[in-house]
């Protein structure tokens, strides 16, 4: 063999490697487009779910929320059932939750506004009672906080609250179902149009 047939076999040899590594990235492309396309579909599917669980949780029963007793921040048990008879809005949060320390300062000026004339307002803090008390002594809350501790997700999530998102609010009627759930941020101007429909 010659070189010149020795230079013919070795770039002979290279141009398979060279279509073998298009059919490569070719494949990876397919494979990385597909496991796109499934996290769309599955994000997608998770979102539907969310509002769905929420809107299953309008019309059911406040019950479980009434059966609670929890701790107050000065660590005397209260009962929730205290607040049967009358509109209430509870309001899940964390003081480690950003939204949840946004949204807090106009719920508590809704909640003084109305002083309990019309609809209470509680919160349920899904954090430690110490982390809830520090949080209280930076900022004023004009309504009844609890430590609801990470036992309040189940109770959360018995209200609607099927992925746990903080915060979360559920307006429950004086008949004590539950009339909306709010996840996120709230929006105001639509809770305060709620209420009035009560």
């Amino acid at each position: 063999m010659n070189k010149k047939d020795n230079a013919i076999n070795k770039q002979t040899s290279k141009q398979p490697n060279k279509q073998t590594n298009k059919k490569r990235l070719a494949g990876y492309v397919i494979l990385a487009a597909a496991f796109t396309v499934l996290g769309a579909v599955a994000a997608v599917k998770q979102e539907a779910k969310a509002p769905a669980a929420a809107a299953a949780a309008v019309g059911t029963s406040g019950a479980s929320l009434y059966a609670q007793s929890l701790n107050d921040l000065s660590g005397k048990p209260q009962s929730l059932a205290q607040w049967k008879g009358k509109p209430l809005l509870v309001n899940f949060w964390a003081s480690w939750c950003a939204p949840c320390v946004q949204e807090m300062p106009e719920l508590s000026a809704l909640a003084a506004k109305d002083g309990g004339k019309h609809f209470n307002v509680i919160g349920i803090g899904i954090d430690s009672p110490s982390n809830l008390v520090q949080f209280t002594q930076k900022t004023k809350v004009s309504y009844p906080l609890y430590v609801g501790g990470m036992g309040a997700t189940d109770l959360a999530r018995g209200l609607g609250n099927a992925n746990g998102g903080l915060p979360y609010t559920v307006l429950i009627g004086a008949d004590g179902q539950v009339r909306k759930t709010y996840l996120g941020k709230l929006k105001f101007d639509q809770l305060r149009a709620d209420l009035a429909k009560l």
